[in-house]
């Protein structure tokens, strides 16, 4: 796997910003396949919001926190629209 500092500085964010991913529309399993994804191109510590529409996000999302050591650290729900921030586990 190719991996230069380039790369790394493209995907780092600073510490009040947040990557999204909008999985809005999509239904199990779409929208934690997605998440699995972005997570793993994120560099550790940083912050992701996740806005979903399928309801079943609200067992899955935390277990899958859970299950890979990232910190949930908001779910909230407006309406249908629900909204997760998910802190990335640290590096190594």
């Amino acid at each position: 796997m190719k991996d230069t500092q380039n790369e790394r500085t493209r995907t780092r964010l600073k510490a009040n910003e947040f990557a999204v991913l909008d999985a809005k529309g999509l239904y199990c399993p779409e929208p934690v396949m997605l998440l699995h994804n972005k997570v793993r191109d994120l560099p550790g510590g940083s912050l992701l919001k996740v806005l979903a529409t399928d309801p079943s996000t609200r067992r899955d999302i935390p277990k899958f926190c859970v299950f890979l050591g990232h910190e949930l650290i908001e779910a909230t729900q407006d309406d249908t629209l629900y909204t997760y921030v998910i802190k990335k586990k640290p590096d190594g």
